[in-house]
């Protein structure tokens, strides 16, 4: 730290000399993260960057645009948005531990305590965040491995993995590694089947973090959430499909009863006398405040067109991959707005994705999970503010390197 400060201009001009040579976030196609905003939006933000979302007694306005948000998003995931209970978290990953810990909870309550050693079963494309909720509440991690068909969780692993000492099972709604959808309620009708069969009662969490706010516009017909019984949370991330700048996820549970009380801490010292069951404490509201902004600018038919329009940008750019002929198309894009390709022909995707940054594109290029992870690939978000020119010259920059790699 310098002995002496600089006059704002100053201070700031060296911050800019510093940052200036970074990528450019909108074509950081690594991120599934809100990259752009609307100017309305930002003045928003910078309005409500210093209001604490915690002080509910201070901010009641707040508070309730909070409420709000929970009961249109429990209305996106088909449940009764005045018995659907939530949390606005700092994302997906503050989401899945505080949801993780509701159902060790209930399964210690479950049990009577009589049982110890839970586990949590998952598929191998499980973000680590649920890793690391297992190491740091004392729950065995059960991955199913992954297969030639990718890294997803399916029913015959959910058979054989479970048991009486399992806490729940966790879903995949949009995977980071392939884009693609878990089958939700097939595995629910599995866990139906399993307590059938043994009366062991297991419970589905769905982390919806990149799907949640997609497949309510996009794929109406799915039964991914509370629409399946055995579903009882679900977490998305407001600041990746929620349009919201990063800071923000969302944590519904089905009702009252499946947030689990023990989960509430009570205060009184910040004017009222409520339960917190977030993780973290203090926090801006701004984000808050952008994803009812989001809902009131665009409305059911507004999102619905944005994450259609990147839909069929991702598709439109996994064909123009596809017939390069020296990419193998993992995920083409028709769930989560996401390309993925390997590649054929010894072809290195790392030499590829150096071309790119020459180009200004940061890509990553990464390998499955084991029993798959010989396979290297590249992955591509495909955002909202992404444009169809930007597209058209990421594919022409893909093909520029293929001719030329011979």
């Amino acid at each position: 730290m310098p002995l002496f400060g600089r006059d704002a201009d100053t201070a700031l001009e060296v911050v800019m000399d510093r940052l200036r040579a970074g990528r450019r976030p909108e074509r950081n196609l690594a991120t599934f993260l809100t990259t752009s905003i609307e100017p309305e939006a930002q003045r928003l933000y910078r309005t409500y960057l210093n209001h604490n979302l915690v002080d509910r007694e201070q901010y009641p306005e707040i508070d309730a645009m909070l409420g709000e948000c929970v009961r249109m998003i429990g209305a996106l995931w088909h449940v009764d948005g005045h018995r659907a209970v939530g949390s606005a978290t700092t994302g997906s990953s503050e989401s899945a531990l505080l949801a993780g810990a509701a159902l060790l909870r209930s399964w210690e309550e479950r049990t009577g305590g009589e049982l110890s050693r839970p586990n949590l079963v998952m598929g191998a494309g499980a973000h680590a965040c649920w890793r690391k909720f297992c190491r740091h509440w004392g729950v065995e991690a059960r991955t199913a491995p992954a297969t030639g068909d990718g890294p997803a969780l399916d029913t015959a692993s959910v058979a054989q993995l479970c048991d009486e000492r399992t806490i729940g099972v966790v879903t995949i709604l949009g995977s980071t590694l392939d884009g693609r959808y878990e089958p939700v309620e097939d595995i629910a009708e599995e866990l139906d089947r399993l307590e059938q069969r043994s009366g062991i009662d297991v419970p589905v969490h769905v982390d919806a973090a990149a799907g949640g706010f997609i497949a309510p516009f996009l794929d109406p017909e799915l039964r991914w959430d509370f629409r399946v019984p055995r579903v009882v949370s679900i977490n998305a991330s407001g600041h990746k499909s929620g349009m919201v700048p990063p800071g923000l996820g969302w944590l519904l549970w089905r009702d009252r009863s499946r947030r689990h009380p023990g989960l509430g801490i009570r205060i009184n010292y910040l004017g009222g006398d409520d339960a917190h069951y977030e993780l973290t404490f203090s926090r801006s509201a701004a984000p808050v405040v952008l994803q009812y902004y989001n809902f009131v600018r665009f409305g059911f038919a507004g999102f619905h067109a944005v994450h259609a329009r990147c839909r069929a940008l991702a598709r439109k750019l996994a064909t123009r991959l596809r017939e390069t002929g020296r990419l193998r198309v993992l995920g083409d894009g028709s769930e989560l707005p996401v390309v993925v390709v390997t590649a054929h022909d010894g072809l290195e995707l790392r030499d590829l994705a150096k071309h790119l940054a020459e180009r200004g594109w940061s890509v990553p290029v990464y390998t499955l999970p084991p029993q798959l992870d010989d396979v290297e690939v590249m992955r591509v978000v495909v955002r909202n503010d992404l444009t169809a020119a930007a597209v058209d010259d990421f594919a022409t920059a893909v093909e520029e390197f293929l001719r030329n790699d011979i």
